[in-house]
């Protein structure tokens, strides 16, 4: 499979401007200071939240590891908690900053980065003029957490924002943060925001956009859903028999919502191979799944989601290596 390009589709890169930025504006929901074990580490209410590496700011770093994990391409995006605080000019000078910086970086490696916009969502007008911007500077797509700031992305003062995107029908990286009611589920405990609450955050996101009819709303939206979907492939069923027996889960849509699930797409941030085949079950085929590595994060592995995806058939892996990314992403 080596002679198959691979293009990482849910990987990240931050900037130590934002971290500035995020150190100085964040408070008081967000902190930056070292842990007990001495990581510099993003503080979400008190709690270790996001810890910081390396690979999230050095570039050249990020190509010796593609280059030794065989991933040709990255389109990186900014990670939690994005641009999502700070107040309306701060927060829109942020998405500036990471927008061009990215950009800048595309243009240092033109064979080897791409990216997805950065948003300040909450103020859709800034956004809204950020999009077409970062768009022109080469944006492929637009990245956005599956809550911002605590608010559902169908909440409608989104709705213009989700215009603008649809018209220009790009791909949207649904990516976690800590999920509303974080705080009640006391998901501080045991460090369960990452392996429990992220995937709690884009399952919630994801079904309400389909229940909420979003899917048919916005039909140009080529919607991921990080980390292989979430629990949403594990969930399908149990989504399809509430719309057959709860009428507030058909109230807008008539189609069952596991064929909504064969609409969107997903990345292979997943930690074992029977979870990769059953997202590719639930997803209608290999056609809608893309190589993603979480890399830098603590927890990503560029080789071994790689290693899972070539496990599987070869046609299976020429389709998640590159073939769907290179179709979506106009490559």
């Amino acid at each position: 499979m080596s002679t198959v390009p691979v293009i990482d589709v849910h990987t990240h890169m931050l900037s130590e401007a934002w971290v500035a930025e995020l150190r100085k504006h964040g408070g008081p929901k967000y902190e930056v200071k070292p842990t007990k074990a001495g990581q510099e580490t993003v503080f979400l209410r008190g709690n270790p939240f996001m810890t910081l590496t390396p690979g999230m700011f050095d570039y050249d770093l990020r190509i010796a590891n593609m280059d030794k994990a065989g991933v040709d391409v990255s389109i990186v995006s900014l990670t939690c908690p994005s641009v999502y605080w700070g107040g309306e000019a701060i927060s829109s000078a942020a998405a500036a900053s990471m927008n061009d910086l990215m950009a800048y970086q595309q243009s240092r490696y033109p064979d080897r980065i791409r990216f997805f916009a950065s948003l300040p969502w909450q103020y859709a007008d800034r956004a809204v003029a950020e999009l077409d911007r970062a768009v022109k500077a080469g944006a492929v797509g637009v990245f956005v957490s599956a809550n911002i700031d605590g608010e559902s992305l169908t909440a409608p003062q989104f709705a213009p924002v989700w215009e603008a995107i649809d018209r220009l029908a790009l791909p949207v990286l649904v990516h976690p943060t800590a999920p509303q009611g974080s705080v009640e589920l006391q998901l501080d405990e045991y460090g369960l925001v990452p392996p429990i609450g992220f995937m709690i955050d884009t399952t919630l996101a994801v079904s309400r956009m389909i229940l909420d009819g979003f899917i048919d709303r916005y039909p140009n939206l080529a919607i991921i859903a990080g980390h292989g979907g979430a629990t949403l492939p594990y969930l399908a069923g149990r989504l399809d028999r509430c719309h057959e027996m709860i009428p507030a889960c058909s109230e807008k849509i008539k189609d069952k919502p596991s064929t909504y699930l064969k609409r969107i797409y997903y990345d292979t941030v997943v930690y074992e191979k029977s979870a990769l085949d059953l997202c590719i079950e639930v997803a209608g085929g290999p056609e809608r799944v893309m190589y993603g590595s979480d890399y830098p994060h603590n927890i990503g592995d560029m080789e071994g989601c790689l290693a899972r995806v070539d496990a599987l058939d070869s046609s299976a892996a020429k389709l998640i290596r590159s073939g769907t990314a290179e179709k979506l992403f106009r490559l």
